[in-house]
């Protein structure tokens, strides 16, 4: 594309659209690690500022978590320009006081995947260790939550945990109540290794989790089943929906503040973060592997950097 899109969206189960912006065309971008789990969407708003959204799990919802081509995705987004990612993911409440309808911004990740998906673009000659402590950006969830909050008002919360499972099975009672234990507030199955790549992609990346169910932690209720979570997820993704609609503007404005060739302040933390995580160049860097790396990280390894 010519003109660079700085907003992504993604989309996970329920939302798998934005049909209330005006559609502008698809685009399928090709990158190293393959094709990104659907065409994106170049949408308008109302001003004609152009965002992309990317449905997570493909047309129709074909593909499992655990088989997400979330560095295909990731990569794509970069290609497109994409600096900062709001992504939703329909996730289970840990707790009683996040009932289901509820939007949770949270501020911590515990990992329960098993090493099935790839979570890094540095598995080759290049070895880079990204800092991950604080796993989601602090200046766009800031920034988000306050703005969402004016949209939902008290549905919304902040500074929770999200436990990431593997899938595509729901928690056992055992697991559950041990996430609890855990300090866990919620779980799903996508937010990793979507957040760790945009990390290392240097993209800033936020969460808008949307609690359809409790779970299987409660006692003597029933074990969470596709049915229950069906009943809120519509609902959720309607309200999601109005939530882009009215943020996108103000979060392009503030992502494109800075103007051409500066950074804005909204994402500043991500900006240039890998330079120092990259370990030193080695002869042992295979040209294939920079060829890679140089498509999402091109000031490190593009053409001419020495």
């Amino acid at each position: 594309m010519s003109e660079k899109v700085l907003i992504g969206v993604i989309g996970g189960s329920g939302l798998y659209h934005l049909d209330n912006l005006t559609f502008v065309k698809h685009v399928n971008p090709e990158t190293p690690w393959g094709y990104p789990s659907a065409p994106i969407t170049i949408a308008s708003l109302p001003s004609g500022t152009l965002i992309a959204f990317l449905s997570r799990h493909g047309v129709g919802h074909s593909i499992t978590p655990s088989h997400v081509p979330a560095r295909a995705n990731i990569a794509a987004l970069k290609s497109l320009g994409v600096l900062a990612i709001l992504a939703f993911s329909a996730v289970g409440s840990l707790r009683e006081d996040i009932p289901p309808g509820t939007f949770v911004l949270p501020s911590q990740i515990i990992d329960r995947t098993k090493g099935i998906r790839p979570s890094t673009f540095f598995d080759g000659s290049v070895v880079a260790h990204a800092a991950f402590g604080d796993p989601f950006s602090l200046k766009l969830t800031a920034f988000l939550e306050e703005r969402v909050r004016g949209v939902l008002g008290e549905r919304v919360q902040g500074g929770k945990t999200i436990v990431c499972m593997e899938g595509p099975q729901f928690s056992t009672r055992a697991e559950s109540l041990m996430y609890r234990m855990w300090g866990g507030d919620l779980i799903n199955m996508s937010v990793l290794p979507e957040a760790k790549l945009a990390r290392e992609a240097e993209i800033s990346y936020a969460l808008i989790a949307t609690a359809t169910d409790y779970d299987s932690w409660r006692p003597h209720e029933g074990a969470v089943t596709t049915a229950e979570v069906f009943k809120t997820l519509k609902g959720n993704a309607d309200d999601a929906r109005l939530v882009c609609e009215k943020v996108l503007e103000e979060l392009h404005l503030a992502v494109s503040s800075a103007g051409e060739g500066a950074t804005a302040e909204i994402v500043s933390e991500e900006a240039g973060s890998m330079k120092f995580s990259i370990m030193p160049r080695s002869e042992k860097w295979k040209e294939e592997d920079v060829k890679k790396l140089a498509f999402i990280l091109p000031e490190y390894f593009g053409a001419g950097v020495q």
